[in-house]
């Protein structure tokens, strides 16, 4: 094994911001630690967007020419973020766009066809994570905490404010994780009934009302009861959701100030519910920008909370990990942990493409 990597990441939330891209430096002396060389985000064209948002509504042959459009989409953009870069990479690690995930079912989907990205950039790919996991008996989420573990063990715990907020922790010398509640999917949703994007900072959220009977019913959903591992999927919030945030009587500004004040609220709950309360917190994810979520978070933990100060790890988080989940998959090391996801043992995920 050399003592350093050079590996780029790729991640595609559930929120749809756009393609996210952190090429990194893995140095291994008796302990990993990493240095990004260069991250971006590349926002998706207005068609593709649309396309990968439909997806979920996508029969198995337009599914099929998606994976393959996406894949080439990414793979272009790679040559061209490569060539940026000091030196050509050694390994390309994608996530891929998640269209489906039901675990109960055994069924999780991730386009973004590595294949196609070997073929355009002509460096090995590691892509499709979660589906070995999956039919292990496992959530196929969250993957993240296994790089919470080895790369940010300087703090108790990690929170992911993205399409749905996640969290991992240690307890009793076992890494456990798993999601929360929703988060930017929720949000967002909200904000583009304005044409919007994204809520700017929660100013909108900040100016409006609790609508008390959304609150109430979105409390009471059974998810939030449930024990870990526990992971959500789209088709899970378009059933608990949707309907509501159609309704013409709600305005929008009191529909993003109930949905942050529920989504705080589940997040502090659970995180009494593990008795980490007081302790040293890393919030990344783009929910971390979100000045007014994180001021409602910071009166229901009882505490100031910060978002991380490096503003890279704060977006780039995720990639980051992915690009080391990929690295341990082509070492022939663990990169899934069952403590977390739930499987029925440890194991290393991954598809090889060379």
């Amino acid at each position: 094994m050399k003592n350093e990597y050079f590996v780029i990441g790729l991640m595609s939330g559930t929120s749809l911001d756009g393609l996210d891209i952190a090429a990194c430096k893995f140095n291994y002396n008796k302990q990993w630690n990493y240095q990004i060389i260069k991250a971006l985000t590349i926002k998706y064209p207005d068609e593709l967007k649309h396309e990968l948002s439909d997806a979920f509504y996508s029969g198995d042959q337009q599914l099929t020419q998606l994976d393959d459009k996406y894949g080439n989409y990414i793979g272009t953009q790679l040559q061209e973020f490569i060539l940026g870069l000091p030196e050509i990479p050694e390994l390309i690690c994608s996530h891929g766009h998640t269209v489906f995930h039901r675990p109960a079912d055994g069924i999780t989907i991730q386009i973004g066809s590595g294949k196609r990205i070997h073929e355009l950039v002509n460096i090995p790919v590691v892509n499709n994570f979660r589906q070995q996991d999956v039919l292990l008996g496992g959530q196929g989420a969250p993957l993240v905490p296994l790089g919470d573990e080895i790369l940010f063990s300087n703090y108790d715990c990690c929170i992911n404010l993205g399409g749905f907020s996640n969290i991992s922790w240690k307890s009793a010398n076992k890494r456990l994780a798993c999601d929360m509640s929703p988060c930017n999917i929720l949000l967002n949703s909200i904000a583009s009934k304005l044409n919007l994007a994204f809520d700017k900072n929660g100013e909108i959220s900040r100016s409006g009302t609790l609508i008390e009977e959304l609150y109430i019913k979105w409390n009471q959903i059974e998810f939030f009861n449930k024990k870990a591992p526990k992971s959500l999927g789209r088709e899970w919030f378009e059933n608990h959701y949707l309907n509501d945030l159609s309704e013409s009587r709600f305005e929008p500004n009191d529909l993003l100030f109930t949905a942050t004040e529920h989504v705080a609220e589940q997040i502090s709950k659970f995180i009494l519910t593990i008795g980490t309360e007081n302790a040293n917190y890393l919030f990344t994810g783009g929910g971390a920008h979100n000045i007014y979520l994180m001021e409602r978070l910071s009166h229901y933990f009882g505490q100031k909370l910060n978002p991380s100060e490096d503003y890279q790890l704060i977006d780039f988080k995720e990639a980051i990990v992915f690009a080391f989940l990929g690295l341990l998959r082509i070492l022939g090391k663990i990169n899934v942990l069952s403590s977390v996801t739930g499987a029925v043992k440890d194991h290393s995920a991954g598809d090889i493409w060379t």
